[in-house]
């Protein structure tokens, strides 16, 4: 327990990534610990296609601008590629393979366990998980007997495997839509939904919506955790045309399973090979549980824009909703990682 960190971050994605640029300027001492060997979170795992909803302009994570035509929208190997380069060249003081299992307190720090057996210590804590590692999978009745496929869309990669099956995409936000939008071009697709799908234009009056949210000050601005633009889908004309054009179709959620496909909302049975669930993710804070209160009983931090409200010193990036819908994406996270940090370096204060 001889010479704690001032701060350990757990998890190295955009989040951690973007605490470790504020911590390290502010001259604290600290580290950042990752479970896997990637300093990428979780956009190695993402499906070959996915593309930023922003461009490039837009987002940069704190002291370096996104490379390149700054109003492309980056690819998944081009936001790699950068998260990559951004550690390289602030050289983060970052630990991977330690996959981080336990955090208590004793004698007044954090003490911080990993997978491999090795022990932390730290006066103040940042969990910069998010969400992304932990799938949220729907429970619906008969999916047990369900003789096809059924995977989260964390799990999917591209089309080769569906070629000419019949797959239903269950969501009505951002993922849901261009999984979909691929699949009906060599597969016969349809997106399940409780509510009508949304869109919102990628563009308005020649500027890309980013712009206008920034301007505005509304990607930033704290709405609580209730609000969410997740559900709508950002749209340049294309995808609605391809809805228009039942390729893919839409239907209200399916009811149940039965062993070869599903019971639609109408009572009609359908075989199905495939079912996509892009229904989002929870909470990635499990090695929390063994702080009292610190979570609650879903799984969710009990906190208060990114600052526990039950232990002190324990603070989070990265959580969706945290202080503006932005919050949990690579252009919002560098605000909420700032706001964080001074609050830690105002913890440091009232020990003085």
């Amino acid at each position: 327990m001889k010479n704690p960190f001032d701060s350990i971050v757990i998890g190295a994605g955009q989040a951690g990534l973007a605490s470790a640029f504020h911590l390290q300027n502010h001259g604290l001492r600290y580290l950042v610990l990752q479970g896997d060997d990637q300093t990428t979170g979780s956009w190695s795992k993402y499906y070959d296609s996915l593309t930023l909803f922003s461009p490039a302009r837009y987002s940069s994570l704190p002291g370096l601008r996104f490379p390149g035509n700054q109003s492309r929208y980056p690819s998944k190997e081009e936001v790699i590629s950068y998260l990559n380069e951004y550690t390289k060249h602030f050289n983060f003081n970052i630990r991977t393979g330690e996959k981080v299992t336990n955090v208590q307190k004793v004698g007044g720090l954090f003490e911080i366990v990993t997978a491999k057996g090795n022990v932390f210590y730290a006066k103040t804590l940042i969990s910069a998980t998010g969400a992304f590692a932990n799938p949220n999978l729907p429970r619906i009745e008969g999916s047990e007997c369900f003789k096809g496929k059924i995977i989260h869309s964390s799990e999917y990669k591209n089309v080769e495997e569906y070629k000419n099956q019949r797959v239903v995409v269950v969501g009505g936000g951002n993922s849901a839509m261009q999984i979909a939008y691929e699949l009906a071009k060599v597969s016969n697709v349809t997106i399940a939904s409780r509510k009508p799908i949304s869109f919102i234009p990628q563009r308005l009056l020649g500027k890309d919506i980013h712009f206008w949210l920034k301007v505005t000050g509304i990607d930033t601005q704290f709405y609580g955790r209730k609000f969410s633009m997740n559900t709508s889908v950002m749209d340049t004309g294309i995808y609605k045309e391809a809805i228009l054009n039942n390729m893919p179709d839409t239907k209200n959620m399916f009811t149940n399973f039965t062993d070869k496909g599903v019971v639609w909302s109408d009572g009609r049975e359908e075989k199905v090979d495939a079912i996509i669930y892009a229904t989002g993710y929870r909470s990635n804070v499990n090695y929390l549980t063994s702080l009292k209160n610190a979570i609650d009983k879903y799984n969710n931090p009990l906190q208060n824009k990114g600052i526990s409200t039950t232990i002190d010193g324990l603070y989070f990036v990265g959580l969706s909703g945290q202080r503006s819908f932005s919050s949990a994406t690579i252009r919002g996270v560098g605000s909420d990682a700032k706001y964080v940090v001074k609050k830690v370096r105002s913890f440091f204060n009232g020990l003085k």
